[in-house]
């Protein structure tokens, strides 16, 4: 069957946090796709709201089942259904993790630039950001991790978290198992949990994919918790379904009666059957969407080359989110980003909101139908000459 990304709903459906601005403004910024998700899915929840049953749900063995064949066939390790604990989404538990793992006044470790939300996790339950900020590499346009400042920064006594991002939000980064183990070892050594958020694992362009945590030598799982998600995926994040993932019995037990106390842990009549087909039947509209993406991608790489040479891509092989270092056009990337959507109506992500060196870079979502990303990207074009 071959799926539609081409059509694009020029009505800006109601209540889209992203389509949530001006008539003449294009927002190639949050972290929704522009498609719609794939039909097997739209059937599954029909066919639900169809029986006009709405009462309270449980978890059934099938969703469990349908999430381990998923990580089976697409990521070539398959978790323990034991090990797994439906929520209500991956920054709830995140949340949730921290205010029942760590203490008021902790410090939660993060690899800055990172998703913006993990700060918020952090500081909004009392703990304290300590950043093992990514080492970028201007000559090559990569980051890459200084192992010696993480393992200081996760010795201190005060260390008891981190939260990791696999595959990396924002800058596109799958990291190898090798680099995985490494933190998993520190973590394990000095008595840190391990949160992975693994939400754009599935979105990847590289022969093997992402590899998740849960994947590694039984030795190195104790303080692991993953976190996953058909949200990102499949463009469903309001569906409200995420899967916690932790090997450790003693560890699971923890974080799931935190989830529970906390209310996070029961399904919406939607989550569950749609999250079941997402598994089940999503395998080729995944792989047709990678397709697009990658179309996207060379689009907009060959667009800047010609047009916009200043603008140096951050290679990576996740997500359809580009992280783009601007550090030659400008050393304000919020007043570039305010001038571009105050000239043209497009607006995109500074970079500063992920911390670290963000503030010489911005973020743009390319997942959207081609006519939209050719109207981005003459309007981005026309932003920078017009900046200059």
């Amino acid at each position: 069957m071959n799926y539609d990304f081409e059509t694009l709903n020029k009505k800006r459906a109601g209540n889209s946090a992203k389509w949530d601005v001006g008539q003449n403004e294009l927002p190639m910024t949050i972290a929704d796709m522009d498609f719609k998700t794939a039909p097997e899915i739209i059937q599954a929840l029909q066919d639900k709201i169809s029986m006009g049953l709405f009462g309270y749900e449980e978890i059934p063995d099938e969703y469990r089942k349908a999430v381990a064949d998923w990580y089976e066939a697409e990521h070539h390790v398959r978790p323990q259904e034991d090990w797994m604990i439906f929520a209500t989404g991956v920054v709830p538990s995140i949340s949730s993790a921290v205010r029942r793992l760590t203490s008021l006044g902790d410090n939660v470790l993060v690899q800055a630039p990172v998703y913006n939300i993990f700060y918020n996790s952090i500081v909004n339950n009392g703990r304290h950001v300590v950043s093992n900020d990514l080492v970028y590499d201007q000559a090559t346009h990569q980051y890459s991790i200084d192992f010696d400042d993480l393992e200081k920064k996760m010795s201190d006594p005060l260390t008891n978290m981190m939260i990791l991002c696999n595959p990396h939000n924002p800058v596109g980064k799958i990291w190898t198992v090798d680099e995985l183990t490494k933190i998993a070892a520190l973590a394990l050594k000095y008595d840190v949990k391990l949160f992975s958020d693994e939400i754009h694992g599935d979105v990847t362009f590289n022969e093997k994919g992402y590899n998740p945590v849960f994947g590694l030598e039984e030795k190195y799982l104790k303080n692991v918790i993953v976190a996953v998600s058909p949200s990102k995926t499949f463009n469903v994040a309001a569906l409200h379904a995420s899967t916690v993932i932790v090997p450790d019995a003693n560890l699971r037990a923890q974080v799931s009666r935190g989830l529970n106390s906390e209310e996070l842990a029961e399904p919406n009549l939607v989550a569950i059957p749609g999250t079941i087909a997402a598994y089940t039947k999503g395998h080729e509209w995944l792989q047709q969407l990678k397709q697009k993406v990658l179309e996207n991608r060379k689009l907009v790489l060959d667009f800047l080359a010609e047009n916009i040479p200043d603008i140096k891509w951050v290679q990576g092989d996740a997500t359809y989110l580009l992280w783009f270092d601007v550090s030659k056009i400008t050393k304000n990337v919020d007043e570039l980003t305010d001038f571009i959507r105050k000239d043209t109506g497009l607006i995109v992500t500074p970079g500063d909101v992920y911390g670290g060196d963000g503030q010489h870079f911005i973020r743009m979502n390319i997942a959207s139908p081609t006519e939209m990303i050719q109207d981005g990207l003459n309007r981005l074009q026309k932003g920078i000459n017009d900046y200059k």
